[in-house]
C-alpha cells in the first residue's frame, strides 16, 4: 500500500475489533460495570478507526477545482468526531455507573476478567505508541489522535485492573461504580482535548510548532539578500502545508533578481518540509532610511546608514504584519 497512513489505520481498525470482542466477553463473564466502561470505549475505538480510515483516504486525494487547498482538513474533522464519541461514551458510563449504584449486579470471575483486560491493555499500549509515533512522523493528526486515544484506553485498562483487584480482595462491590465514574471523567477529559485541537485546526489557529520549524529552516538557509521576513502564516491541511510570507529585498533589484530570490525561499521550504508544501511569497522593497541599520547585504550601492545589528527571526516577529525596522527603533 503506497500510503503508509492507510496501512497503520487499517491495523488500528483490525486490532480494535478484536479487542472489542475480548472486552465484551470479559464483561459477560464478570458482570463488572468497570470492565463494561472499558468495553464501551472500545466501541468508540472501532467507530473512530473506521472514520479515520475514510478521512485519511479523502485527505490523500489531490486538490481539485472545488478544493484548491486539497482535502487535508478532513483530518481535523475526523479528530473532532473521535473526541465527541469519547465524550459521549464517558457520559454513558457515568449514567450506567449511577444506575448500578441503585441496582447493583453480582460480580463473578473477576480474575479471568482481569487477565483478559490486561492482555487487551498491552495490545492497545503497543498499537497506540506506534500510531502516535507514526502520526508525528507523517504529520497526520488522524493517526496521532487515534494513537493518543488508544494509549488512553490502554492506561485506563491497567488502572481498571488495579481497581478490579481491589474489589476482588476487599469485597466492596460498590467500588465498581466509583472506579467507573473516575474512568469516565478521565475519558471525557481526553475527548475534550481532541475536540479542542480539532477546532483549532479547522479555525486555522496558529500552531507554534509548525511555525517554529519553518523559522528554523529560514534561519539555517538565510541569505544576505533576505533583508526581512514578516507576516508569515502557516496553515496545516493534514500532512500538507500552505505558507504565506512577505520577503523584503533590496529595492533596486530587477524583476528577475526578485524572482530568483523568491524561488530560493520556496525551494528551502519545499525541499526540507514533509508532505506537500505550497509557498506564496510577497516581495517588498526595502526602505533605506529604516532598513539599512539591520540590512546584511554586503557592498550595497545605495546604503545610507551603517549596519549596526542583525535581527534574529523567531516565531513571534516573523508572524507580525510589519517590517522589523520597528524592533531597531524600539531598542535604541
Amino acid at each position: 500500500m503506497k500510503n503508509p497512513r492507510k496501512h497503520w489505520i487499517i491495523a488500528s481498525f483490525a486490532v480494535s475489533v478484536i479487542l472489542l470482542i475480548v472486552k465484551f466477553y470479559s464483561y459477560y463473564i464478570t458482570q463488572s460495570n468497570a470492565i463494561l466502561t472499558d468495553a464501551l470505549e472500545s466501541i468508540v475505538n472501532v467507530v473512530a478507526s473506521g472514520f479515520a480510515f475514510y478521512s485519511i483516504h479523502l485527505s490523500s486525494m489531490p486538490r481539485d477545482q472545488n478544493h484548491p487547498y486539497g482535502h487535508g482538513k478532513i483530518e481535523f474533522f475526523s479528530a473532532g468526531i473521535e473526541g465527541v464519541l469519547i465524550i459521549l461514551a464517558g457520559i454513558f458510563i457515568v449514567y450506567q455507573s449511577l444506575y448500578n449504584f441503585l441496582f447493583p449486579a453480582e460480580l463473578k470471575e473477576l480474575p479471568m476478567g482481569m487477565v483478559l483486560v490486561g492482555v487487551s491493555g498491552v495490545a492497545n499500549g503497543l498499537l497506540g505508541f506506534m500510531l502516535l509515533n507514526k502520526g508525528r512522523e507523517l504529520e497526520s493528526l488522524t493517526l496521532e489522535a487515534d494513537g493518543r486515544h488508544i494509549l488512553t484506553d490502554a492506561i485506563s485498562s491497567f488502572v481498571l485492573i488495579l481497581g478490579v483487584a481491589v474489589i476482588y480482595f476487599t469485597g466492596f462491590n460498590v467500588l465498581d461504580g466509583v472506579f467507573s465514574i473516575l474512568f469516565a471523567l478521565y475519558i471525557i477529559f481526553n475527548g475534550y482535548g481532541l475536540v479542542r485541537r480539532s477546532v483549532a485546526g479547522l479555525m486555522d489557529e496558529r500552531n507554534p510548532s509548525s511555525v517554529k520549524t519553518v523559522v528554523r529552516l529560514l534561519n539555517k538557509y538565510r541569505k544576505n539578500n533576505w533583508i526581512d521576513i514578516h507576516n508569515m502564516r502557516v496553515q496545516q491541511y493534514g500532512a500538507d502545508k500552505h505558507i504565506d510570507l512577505h520577503l523584503t529585498l533590496p529595492y533596486y533589484f530587477e524583476l528577475k533578481n526578485v524572482h530568483d530570490e523568491v524561488e530560493k525561499v520556496e525551494d528551502v521550504l519545499e525541499d526540507n518540509l514533509k508532505g506537500y508544501v505550497e509557498v506564496f511569497v510577497h516581495a517588498d522593497p526595502c526602505i533605506p532610511e529604516k532598513c539599512c541599520h539591520y540590512c546584511q547585504v554586503s557592498n550595497c550601492p545605495v546604503r545610507q546608514f551603517p549596519k549596526s545589528k542583525r535581527i534574529s527571526w523567531n516565531v513571534d516577529n516573523v508572524s507580525k504584519n510589519q517590517k522589523h525596522y520597528h524592533e531597531f527603533t524600539e531598542s535604541i
